[in-house]
Order: structure tokens, then sequence, then C-alpha cells
């Protein structure tokens, strides 16, 4: 019998596929695809537009799903890369380039993985608000293993306005 595993996982895309055409199209086909290949999405964020990180000048889709799996977290990770490269991404080249997808796993419900392959809690979702947007959006009470913190807490310190100086 097969353990039951939810996890979050992000999305984004910040190039255009030749069928599924713009980042946002990208996204949210993938996010079909993640739905009955790969377990159950039971909560799906908006697509919202965000800049980019790195050296990539286009502009990004995110999103962020909650999916109940029977896949350990490693063989998600592998069948999210398969999907990947089904929908065209590569990893050559320069880091943070432009992508047709990016499928991360920000959290998972068994709590912390430390591997050479793998990091859950993605060691970058608490500073990354085209991340805690959506995943606060569709799961604001999942708590992040290492702070505590839930991701609603976590989007509200990395959103809050800064003080005013006096």
């Amino acid at each position: 019998m097969s353990a039951h595993h939810t996890y979050l996982v992000a999305l984004g895309s910040n190039q255009r596929h030749p069928r599924l055409g713009a980042p946002r199209g990208v996204v949210a086909a993938a996010m079909d695809l993640m739905d009955g290949d790969l377990g159950e999405v039971v909560a799906r964020s908006p697509i919202v537009t965000s800049a980019p990180v790195g050296p990539s000048l286009r502009t990004y889709a995110n999103a962020a799903v909650v999916l109940d799996s029977e896949l350990a977290p490693h063989d998600l990770l592998r069948a999210l890369q398969g999907l990947e490269a089904d929908l065209g991404r590569t990893r050559q080249g320069q880091r943070w380039r432009a992508r047709t997808i990016d499928l991360d796993v920000v959290l998972w419900s068994g709590g912390i993985v430390a591997t050479s392959d793998l990091a859950v809690p993605h060691p970058l979702f608490r500073t990354r608000r085209f991340v805690l947007g959506p995943a606060s959006a569709i799961a604001p009470d999942w708590r992040d293993p290492i702070t505590g913190l839930t991701l609603r807490h976590l989007h509200a310190r990395l959103t809050r306005p800064g003080r005013l100086p006096r």
C-alpha cells in the first residue's frame, strides 16, 4: 500500500510554447497535466504575472497548486522534471534563463527533505513573492517546517510596507 502525500508545487513560465501559446497558457496546461498524471490537484492558485529573477528579461506567469499524490518526494521530482521536458524545458545553459516551464516542490506534508538533488522546503521560497503570493492564496495555513510560520504570515512579512523614515 502506498503512502499518501500532499505537496505545494510552484509553477512558472516566461517562454511561449509552440502549441500552448503564451506563458499563462503553459502554466494552465501544466496544472491540467499534473492533475491525474501525478496525483490530484486539490487547489489551484490564480496565475499571476511577475518580474524575472536573474538575467532573463521576460515577464513570468506564476502559480501554485496543492497536489495530493501517492508519489514519494524524489519520485515526484522525477515526474515533474519529465513533465518539464515534455513541455519543452531544457536544463542546459545559464541558470535562471527563459524557460517554457519550471516546476518546483516547495513544501511537502512529510516535512523536510535534504539531499543532493532535492531540498524541501524549497530553499528560496520565503524570499519570493511570486511563490508566496499564489501559495498563500490556496494554502494560507500551511506551516513552513523550518520557521513554523504559515504561508500567510511569510507572505505578509515579505510584502508589508517598510517603515517610513522619521
